[in-house]
């Protein structure tokens, strides 16, 4: 999708927030709503100021019950509107972006080691960095890979926070068989996961990436998979779950497990049900709150209807927007970038714009 670089914010155009507070204003405001909200005592809301308090204790209680219900019924309309687009926005997660040294042996490695496709590539020269698309099926409809290449950039350190991604076969142990022959790193051997039943076998790609192979049957989606440590599972969970709640991310928790024998709990998260979507697999292992995150990992792209729309409700969730949302230097795709709590980056892009890429 790009080169992972910070970039300058670009101009914002009029958004919901110019809907958040109207101080005293009673013009996008309904005398029903007033009626649902509670009249109790007055708080000091920062919104109003200590100049406005202090007129709002001077004038008594009616005209302070009224100016009051008006701040938080112009708020919950703002963010029940947020929240009515957010329900309707289609989202998915649409690929994830990483950097490598050698483009050329990556693309050798996936085809032929793991046998998938080579989709598009395209150069940026004028921001000196060409990027790569591989996976198992049609960019508009599956969750693929987008290698970054940046000029002159021969070696990354992936870090300890980056875990996997996860891929979905029907024989573990015949792949494996196949990438040996290959020439594939492998680094675990075919077998039973700790704590459960599902075989699985690890590999390593040319720049040091890990790859789990999951025994599964036939898929729509064979990359399923992308594996993140994080310092609290409560505290990721809550994030990328709150699209409902505050509007963040939106993902569906799909389900827990916890293994104390080997000391780590593990959360799925997506946008759909894990043997047909891919998903986020988010890792605690007990006592650990910080990784090195390294910087070759990037980030994952998701879809989405109106990456400005997007950029207000991450806002109202409290998230942290980390490239405010505008087109991309070099190919005019609108995007909105942020972060989670454990430095995590998504990227949200304009679902028209990504389509106009394709073609």
């Amino acid at each position: 999708m790009a080169r992972i670089m910070p970039m300058a914010a670009s101009s914002i155009r009029p958004s919901l927030s110019s809907l958040r507070f109207c101080r005293f204003c009673v013009s996008h405001c309904s005398s029903r709503k007033f009626a649902s909200f509670h009249l109790g005592t007055v708080p000091q809301m920062q919104s109003f100021g200590v100049k406005a308090s202090k007129l709002l204790r001077e004038k008594g209680s009616n005209f302070s019950i009224g100016a009051v219900s008006m701040a938080h019924a112009s708020t919950a309309t703002t963010q029940e509107n947020v929240l009515d687009w957010v329900k309707q926005d289609k989202r998915r997660m649409l690929h994830v972006v990483y950097r490598v040294g050698d483009l050329d042996r990556t693309i050798k490695f996936y085809t032929e080691c793991l046998g998938m496709k080579l989709l598009r590539k395209r150069d940026v020269p004028e921001e000196r960095y060409t990027n790569a698309f591989l996976g198992y099926g049609p960019e508009d409809s599956h969750f693929v890979i987008e290698l970054t290449y940046n000029y002159g950039i021969d070696k990354y350190d992936i870090g300890l926070a980056f875990g996997h991604f996860g891929i979905a076969v029907e024989d573990v142990a015949k792949s494996v068989e196949l990438i040996k022959a290959k020439g594939g790193k492998v680094t675990r051997e075919p077998g039973p996961v700790k704590g459960g039943n599902t075989v699985i076998a690890f590999i390593e790609d040319p720049d040091g990436y890990k790859f789990e192979l999951l025994e599964r049957g036939p898929t729509p989606e064979p990359l399923c998979q992308v594996m993140l440590r994080v310092g609290d599972l409560d505290r990721a969970i809550n994030f990328y779950q709150k699209i409902f709640i505050l509007q963040a991310y939106g993902m569906e928790l799909l389900r827990t497990r916890d293994n104390p024998e080997y000391k780590y709990t593990i959360a799925m998260l997506g946008y759909g049900p894990e043997d047909k979507s891919a998903v986020m697999e988010l890792t605690y292992n007990y006592g650990v709150s910080e990784y090195d995150k390294g910087n070759a990992y990037a980030q994952i792209a998701i879809g989405t209807d109106d990456v400005y729309k997007t950029a207000e409700a991450i806002r109202l969730g409290g998230g942290k927007i980390t490239r405010e949302p505008g087109p991309l230097p070099g190919i005019s795709t609108k995007i909105v970038a942020c972060q989670d709590p454990d430095g995590w980056k998504a990227v949200f892009v304009d679902n028209i714009d990504f389509l106009k890429e394709l073609e």
